[in-house]
């Protein structure tokens, strides 16, 4: 870490730690310290992803256990389809909370270097300022929902010609907002 010069005021207008009264100096770096707190939100946020992809991994796991087997109660399409996207569910949630963990990160304590060095990752991590990460995470929140309206649509039953066409009409405005979320990305 480069050691600032303490003798010129910054760039961004402030004055020189030379020309700080030694409390001011030492509330500032206080306060400046705090925001090492957002490491707990790092570590369990991403312990948290961890936990929905294994819960994902494990969805999926018993809808193959359970259509290999052979059995009295064989699952349905339905019911494979409904455990597989509760499982990507999961796993967009779990994508919501480590672009979490990584913007908040790169925003409060530092750029994470081996993973530019190492390159792969692309835009997730060209994260500015809290509103690109809020950006980022409601994109994703966004197909959480679909996903999960997507699964329910699955389970419904309908009963009368107004469901369906309240579906119809869910669908449509759903299609409607994701091509103008596509169009506010470019």
């Amino acid at each position: 870490m480069e050691k600032a010069d303490t003798s010129e005021p910054s760039a961004q207008g402030g004055k020189a730690l030379a020309d700080q009264h030694i409390v001011e100096n030492i509330f500032e770096r206080s306060l400046w310290s705090v925001r090492f707190i957002v490491l707990l939100g790092v570590i369990f946020g991403a312990l948290s992803a961890i936990v929905l992809f294994l819960a994902g991994s494990t969805e999926i796991y018993h809808i193959l256990v359970g259509y290999i087997q052979v059995g009295a109660h064989p699952l349905t399409h339905e019911q494979i389809l409904i455990g597989i996207i509760g499982a990507v569910d999961f796993y967009l949630i779990g994508l919501v909370l480590i672009i979490f963990s990584f913007g908040i990160y790169e925003l409060f304590i530092s750029d994470i270097d081996i993973a530019r060095i190492e390159g792969g990752f692309g835009s997730i991590l060209d994260i500015e300022n809290l509103d690109d990460l809020k950006n980022k995470i409601i994109k994703v929140i966004i197909m959480v929902l679909i996903v999960t309206f997507f699964q329910r649509i699955l389970s419904m039953e309908f009963t009368t010609s107004i469901d369906m066409l309240a579906m119809a009409v869910s669908i449509c405005l759903i299609c409607v907002g994701v091509y103008f979320l596509g169009r506010h990305g470019h």
